[in-house]
């Protein structure tokens, strides 16, 4: 195969404005996939991690902390749109807890930590093109976070999709706009590169950055990292913690054989035959959180010493152009994940945190956990679980007919969530509505038989 498909689909993103640093990406992702590359991660490749160090262990020391912080910034990636749940708009304008959005309380937690701390810290958020516009006007909310000639924000690229067969950008005149496709959040490095942030940054002293998505509220800047990676030199660290059920089916770090360097595997890089492999808690013990910590000169250095790209592996990604038609043309989106730069920095590692710093929202299950009473919001607007779940939080499975979507999940909860601080798991099975103030304690199934919407009423106790 020759390269006119690549030249056409990079003569397409330079008509877009795509920054250079993106398209070299994309370029080398091409050619890989051309070659035959499918971003597969053998198990027979790899090896388990099986002891990392624990952020409990890492010690105090207020003045290096204060230190640190005065030289780091945090980045959110907020370019998820949540159509998985429905919404329209951007997922950080969601009602979080309280009344809050989840981008009301980042930005709460952000300038508590500047109060505590006396430090300017500045808030980046990554936003994509379908979330910029409605992020930036609700960020004017917050004017006190601008630090600056700081932006606020900087966007996310987006790339062409590649027929499956022939690896040409596809032609969609029905909707135009399902012709590209975000390239994962890998593109954290190339967005910073292209924007001038990167260069902006470290002229100002910012040294390292932390990074987080926008879902997690648990992802606060903890000064005691920072610290420790001023203090042992660490280029990159990523958050992990032991897996669980529900972690059965996310990204895992292992050791690679043939270097030792630590490697992040999604399921999407996993083939059948090692699913299992994946799966297996006993196995491969650490699962991603995707809070990572990044020294930016190191950053700068890995890019130098490679053309201006990280390297990450890629995740060939297979859909239909139109993912609500089945029918439509096979495509390709090349993506990566920011986690997988682990494997590009020597001396990178891993850092156990508790499950109090990795609470995720991707649908109404997480949404419904979040905003029950197993969790509150301190003064520093941290999220802080109920000291009755043990460290770990409820385990939610809700019938995805009535409840995937936000408006049917709030109708059917018009009072409020349950209580789940005395919950280890609950379970929703068919149409379910809640009264006020119930309460559901053990594991608890609650099971609608017949057509009709079943009714818990106010105030009921559900026990094992």
């Amino acid at each position: 195969m020759s390269e006119a498909p690549l030249e056409r689909a990079v003569e397409r993103m330079r008509a877009d404005g795509i920054g250079d640093a993106a398209i070299r990406t994309f370029e080398v992702l091409w050619r890989e996939v051309r070659a035959g590359a499918t971003g597969l991660i053998a198990e027979a490749d790899i090896e388990p991690v099986t002891q990392v160090e624990a952020l409990v262990d890492l010690p105090s020391d207020p003045e290096a902390e204060r230190a640190a912080l005065e030289h780091a910034v945090v980045i959110r990636l907020n370019g998820g749109l949540g159509t998985s749940m429905g919404l329209r708009g951007a997922k950080s304008l969601l009602v979080a807890r309280e009344g809050r959005s989840f981008l009301d309380i980042i930005a709460g937690q952000v300038l508590a930590l500047r109060e505590q701390h006396g430090v300017e810290l500045p808030l980046l958020l990554m936003d994509s093109f379908s979330t910029q516009a409605d992020t930036l006007r609700a960020l004017e909310a917050w004017p006190q976070l601008r630090v600056d000639d700081l932006p606020l924000d900087f966007l996310q690229h987006r790339e062409p999709k590649l027929l499956a067969d022939t690896l040409e950008p596809v032609t969609w005149p029905a909707d135009p706009r399902l012709e590209w496709c975000p390239p994962g959040h890998g593109d954290l490095y190339p967005a910073l590169v292209a924007s001038g942030l990167l260069r902006q940054l470290l002229d100002r002293g910012v040294t390292h950055a932390f990074v987080a998505n926008s879902d997690n509220l648990g992802a606060v800047l903890e000064p005691r990292v920072l610290a420790w990676m001023v203090r042992e030199d660490v280029p990159f660290a990523m958050e992990v913690v032991e897996r669980t059920e529900a972690d059965r089916k996310g990204g895992h770090v292992a050791r690679r054989r043939d270097d030792g360097r630590l490697v992040l595997r999604e399921t999407a890089q996993t083939s059948p035959d090692d699913v299992a492999a994946l799966r297996d808690l006993t196995r491969h013990r650490f699962a991603n959180t995707n809070n990572l910590w990044i020294d930016l000169r190191a950053l700068e250095q890995v890019l130098d010493a490679n053309d201006g790209v990280v390297g990450l592996p890629l995740i060939r990604n297979a859909k239909t152009v139109d993912p609500t038609d089945a029918s439509s043309p096979a495509v390709y989106q090349l993506e990566t994940a920011m986690g997988a730069a682990v494997g590009s920095f020597d001396g990178a590692r891993a850092l156990l945190v508790d499950r109090t710093r990795f609470v995720p929202v991707k649908g109404t299950e997480g949404l419904l956990v979040l905003r029950s009473d197993a969790y509150r919001l301190d003064e520093a607007s941290r999220l802080v679980l109920d000291p009755r779940r043990g460290g770990r939080p409820t385990i939610v499975t809700l019938d995805k007919a009535h409840f995937a979507m936000v408006d049917d999940f709030e109708a059917r909860f018009p009072a409020g969530t349950p209580s789940l601080a005395e919950c280890g798991r609950f379970t929703v099975e068919g149409d379910v509505r809640f009264g006020a103030g119930v309460v559901a304690r053990g594991d608890v199934t609650v099971r609608a038989d017949g057509s009709s919407q079943a009714v818990v009423p106010d105030g009921t106790v559900l026990s094992d």
